[in-house]
């Protein structure tokens, strides 16, 4: 290994848990299992909600928007580590690392910032049922989409491009299984404390920022929902808004605690095992979550299959 200022070489070594074969050996059934069943179970949310008529409206518009997200966030980075984790060979090339740290950047921004959105869609729902279908008209759930779209890329142009650029000083091993920002920005041989503070100021714009506004959308809610005389009413609150805010905890909590500390100070394997939470288990579960709790996605489901065998037996 040389000293010079080699910002771009032409691959990276992903070490992530080499030096433990038997650990990568479990990981590596354990994943291809969760990516699997993370692929049927998004892919169906998508189609249940684009089939079945009952199903389009801005609430599951949004649904779907988020298990394409889940698909596309896990299909950026899984792959490459199946693939890393089955044989000898743990790296990537460096444009593969490039397009694997945007994407993971951009969709995770997106993501953040669509929750938000669809806690304003409850918001309305709860709030101002009468004026539900008013406020929250096509438009406006497009124009709502395409503002998280644009938002997530522009975080990740940003700082994509300042991570990759970091000089390394000829170091290419990635203790990681992913290129992820933390990681890379480890690698650096200059003070990253310019790049760390960037990176901090964003995370509050794209992550801080649509949670506060989760929270306070949860608290009119909460006081829309005390003022429901029917207890099936409040029930049938407690279950649309119960299933997004568990997917918010599972989702915020771990991108809070990695992002908004990316140096140095977070513990390196707990910073793996976090990473493969929020990259796999999350997206696993989402359709469970909105599934089981869902009486309408579940009616749905029920619709398709049973129309499915009627039509095969005529």
């Amino acid at each position: 290994m040389d000293g010079t200022n080699d910002s771009s070489p032409n691959h990276f070594i992903l070490l992530g848990f080499s030096d433990r074969p038997h650990l990568e050996r479990i990981l590596f059934l354990v994943l291809l299992i969760a990516y699997l069943l993370t692929l049927v179970g998004n892919t169906t949310i998508i189609l249940v909600s684009r089939l079945d008529p009952h199903l389009h409206t801005p609430m599951y518009f949004f649904l779907t928007h988020l298990s394409f997200l889940d698909l596309s966030f896990t299909t950026s980075s899984i792959p490459q580590l199946l693939y890393n984790l089955h044989g000898r060979d743990k790296t990537i090339s460096y444009v593969g690392c490039a397009i694997q740290l945007f994407l993971f950047l951009g969709l995770g921004g997106v993501e953040c910032l669509l929750l938000a959105v669809m806690a304003y869609d409850r918001f309305v729902a709860v709030c101002r049922p009468l004026h539900y279908m008013t406020v929250m008209h096509p438009q406006l759930c497009l124009g709502l989409v395409s503002l998280a779209w644009g938002c997530g890329v522009a975080n990740s142009l940003i700082m994509s491009p300042m991570t990759l650029w970091l000089p390394r000083c000829g170091y290419h091993k990635v203790d990681h299984f992913l290129c992820e920002m933390p990681a890379l920005i480890r690698m650096a041989c200059i003070n990253t404390a310019a790049v760390e503070g960037i990176a901090f100021i964003l995370a509050v714009g794209i992550v801080l920022s649509p949670l506060m506004f989760i929270l306070v959308s949860y608290g009119y809610i909460v006081r829309a929902v005390l003022s429901i005389q029917s207890s099936s009413g409040r029930h049938k609150v407690f279950n649309t808004c119960g299933s997004h805010l568990t997917v918010v905890s599972l989702f915020y909590g771990n991108i809070i605690y990695m992002y908004m500390q990316p140096g140095t100070r977070s513990s390196k394997d707990q910073g793996k095992f976090l990473t493969l939470f929020y990259n796999i288990v999350t997206p696993l579960l989402n359709p469970l979550i909105y599934t089981l709790r869902n009486k309408e996605v579940k009616g749905a489901l029920r619709r398709l299959i049973w129309g499915n065998s009627s039509f095969r037996k005529k």
